[in-house]
């Protein structure tokens, strides 16, 4: 098992020479360089916008206002999300140490097992939407092609009918989803440091909870728990749906050289830096996947460079506005449900 999930790309000769060129042209122009003042600021301010909405939930207490607490604090669960993300790309930290201590402590403030989380996503860069190999493509719930339809069997073939129009009141469950995931995933003995993540997840559940219901009445506590979670999930689902969903599915042999696996499968999110922030830097997706460890700050400008070469080489480069990449994505979904709908009547017995 993988547990860098840095995910560098091969060296130049295994990854091909239009690799080689693009890497050159992107190292010459400074862009995997660290930017750790950029860094110290985020890490300083979601920090405090963290400790600041637990302090607005203590001072509010017994209101219905609180509620509104809970929706931002589910925004700024994200944005932790988000920097645990980067901290295990590298990108905040060049030592692997600082990497893995820095995406422990992010991902003990959302509720989620570093080590589950960092393997399947070393996984999913490796092979993007590859329908055997990217974990993120696994038919757990819905189906992502209609291969994947025709063998469904239980809630995947239940839901797998009218998927695009549940996709996004299922997000709401996405947060307990993570928290159910990473717990599942201590009882995997191949999984390093499940010991650590299993003491962080107990504490985080446990002061969590503790702090929720003894600031709350019962009633208003479990709301909280309700709009907190459900409007975390939507969040982050919402900040991934975009990147792969709707763009070409690899199946079997298909295992383009690196340069076309990533931007073939891959969707940029066209924006300005309220998107930059909003999606983590995601929304440059292509660049992302071709230099993981690039700090996310770079990648605005390593897109012009990636896309002219892109150009150059005729290699299709896809960019689209956020509602556009969100309504391919769902046309991709019902798309692969339709054997479910077209199904006999006798198959559903």
């Amino acid at each position: 098992m993988t547990t860098d999930t840095a995910v560098r790309p091969p060296p130049s000769g295994a990854s091909g020479s239009d690799f080689a060129r693009l890497s050159r042209r992107i190292v010459d122009a400074g862009l995997l360089r660290r930017r750790p003042g950029y860094y110290a600021v985020r890490l300083t301010v979601v920090a405090a916008l963290y400790v600041g909405g637990w302090a607005a939930v203590a001072l509010i207490g017994d209101s219905w206002w609180t509620l509104a607490v809970a929706g931002f604090l589910a925004v700024v669960f994200g944005q932790v999300a988000l920097l645990a993300h980067d901290a295990a790309h590298r990108q905040v930290f060049r030592r692997r140490r600082g990497s893995e201590a820095s995406g422990r402590i992010a991902g003990v403030g959302v509720g989620m097992s570093y080590g589950w989380w960092q393997d399947k996503h070393t996984r999913h860069h490796a092979n993007p939407n590859h329908e055997e190999l990217d974990p993120d493509l696994n038919p757990d719930l819905l189906v992502w092609s209609q291969d994947q339809a025709r063998a469904a069997k239980g809630l995947p073939r239940l839901i797998g009918r009218w998927q695009a129009f549940l996709f996004f009141p299922l997000l709401t469950l996405e947060g307990f989803n993570l928290h159910v995931s990473s717990v599942k995933a201590l009882a995997d003995r191949s999984l390093k440091h499940r010991m650590l993540d299993g003491v962080l997840l107990f504490a985080h559940f446990t002061l969590y909870l503790a702090v929720v219901f003894w600031l709350l009445p019962p009633g208003m506590a479990i709301a909280f728990l309700a709009v907190n979670q459900g409007l975390f999930g939507v969040y982050l689902g919402s900040l991934f749906a975009p990147n792969h969903k709707g763009m070409p599915i690899l199946t079997g042999e298909d295992r383009p050289d690196f340069l076309r696996r990533q931007v073939l499968t891959s969707r940029n999110v066209r924006g300005g830096w309220l998107t930059d922030i909003a999606l983590g830097g995601l929304n440059h997706q292509i660049e992302h996947h071709l230099f993981p460890s690039m700090p996310s700050p770079n990648l605005r400008k390593a897109r012009t460079v990636v896309r002219r070469y892109c150009e150059d080489l005729g290699l299709a480069y896809t960019e689209t506005g956020l509602i556009t990449s969100y309504r391919l994505a769902l046309a991709s979904l019902h798309q692969a449900g339709a054997p479910l709908r077209h199904a006999p009547a006798k198959e559903d017995s």
